[in-house]
C-alpha cells in the first residue's frame, strides 16, 4: 500500500508502509515538525535521539516533534511510520483521554519504545490493518475513526510502558504514577528557565528533600540527573542539528555563564561542546559513506 495522507484544514494524519524504497522517505526531513509512532518488525535499526536501537522483536516507537530519528535498517516483515500534528491530536490536551505525556512522551526515563508480545502484536497489527483500510474511505467520519484507532494504539501502547518500563513504581497507587508524569511534563515545559531541583519542588508544592527522596525510594534517578540529562539532550539536538554556537546554546538553555554551561556538558558527556559536536559529524560522515 502506497503512502496515505488525511488532512482538513489544519490537521494531518499521514501513514507509511516500510518498502523497501520508503528508507528514503523515513530518513527525510518533511516529518520533523511531526509526532511519529513507527510499528517496527524484527531487526529494524534506528537512531532516535543519539541512541542506537535493534529491534529483536516487534516493537512501538514513540517519536516527539522535538526528537530527532534516523533509520538504518527496516527489518524482515511489515513495519508502519505514522505521523500527526497536534491540530490531528494532542497528547497534552487529551491527557485525561490516554494518560502517555510523561510516559510514552516526555518521560524521565528517555525510553520511546515498547516492545509487543505475540497477542499485543497481533492486536496492534490490526488496528494498523483497520487505519489502512479507513484511508480508503470517502466517509464523513473518517477523520473521527482514524483519531480512535490512534488512541487505540497510544492507550494500549501506555499499559504496556508501564509494565517494561517503571520497574517497582508500577506497582504503587495511580497518584504516585501520576506524580512522576507530572515531574516530567514540568521539565519538559520549564527545562530552559527553571536548573533546580527545588523550582521543581516548588511548582509541585513539597520540600526538595522530600521530592529527592521520592525518586530515591522508587529506585529512579536522582531528580537532579533527570534535570540535567534533558538540558544536556536538547544541547546535544542544537550542536548537531543547528549551526548554533556552544556559547549561543548556553544562553538559548539559561545559562548566563557559558563556561560554567561548557563545565556541565564536558562532565557529564565527557566532551566539550564543540569537541562532541566534531567527534559526531566525522562519525555520521563515516557512516553515510
Amino acid at each position: 500500500m502506497s503512502t496515505q495522507l488525511f488532512q482538513s484544514n489544519y490537521q494531518r494524519l499521514g501513514f507509511i508502509p516500510f518498502t523497501s524504497a520508503s528508507i528514503e522517505l523515513l530518513n527525510s526531513h518533511q516529518f520533523d515538525g511531526y509526532i511519529k509512532i513507527v510499528y517496527a518488525p524484527q531487526g529494524v535499526r534506528v537512531n532516535i535521539d543519539f541512541n542506537d536501537y535493534h529491534t529483536e522483536a516487534p516493537t512501538l516507537f514513540f517519536i516527539n516533534s522535538n526528537q530527532y530519528v534516523k533509520f538504518f535498517d527496516l527489518g524482515v516483515g511489515e513495519g508502519y511510520f505514522m505521523y500527526y500534528n497536534r491540530d490531528f491530536y494532542c497528547v497534552q490536551i487529551h491527557d485525561a483521554e490516554v494518560a502517555c505525556d510523561g510516559l510514552l512522551f516526555n518521560n524521565i526515563y528517555q525510553m520511546p519504545k515498547t516492545v509487543l508480545n505475540t497477542k499485543e502484536d497481533s492486536i496492534i497489527q490490526t488496528i494498523l490493518v483497520q487505519m489502512e483500510e479507513e484511508f480508503e474511505l470517502d466517509a464523513s467520519t473518517r477523520e473521527e475513526m482514524l483519531r480512535i484507532y490512534l488512541k487505540q494504539i497510544i492507550i494500549r501502547a501506555t499499559r504496556i510502558w508501564k509494565t517494561q518500563h517503571l520497574g517497582v513504581l508500577e506497582s504503587q497507587p495511580y497518584q504516585e504514577i501520576e506524580f512522576f508524569r507530572e515531574f516530567s511534563r514540568l521539565v519538559e515545559i520549564h527545562y530552559r528557565s527553571k536548573h533546580l531541583v527545588a523550582d521543581y519542588a516548588e511548582l509541585l508544592g513539597i520540600a526538595p528533600k522530600t521530592l529527592t527522596h521520592k525518586f530515591k525510594k522508587f529506585e529512579l534517578p536522582a531528580p537532579n540527573e533527570v534535570l540535567k540529562d534533558r538540558i544536556l539532550l536538547e544541547a546535544k539536538r542544537l550542536l548537531i542539528h543547528t549551526g548554533l554556537s556552544a556559547k549561543q546554546i548556553a544562553y538559548d538553555l539559561g545559562y548566563d555563564d557559558p563556561a560554567y554551561f561548557n563545565r556541565l556538558f564536558s562532565k557529564k558527556i565527557g566532551d566539550a561542546p564543540n569537541i562532541f559536536r566534531k567527534k559526531y559529524l566525522e562519525r555520521k560522515n563515516v557512516q553515510l559513506e
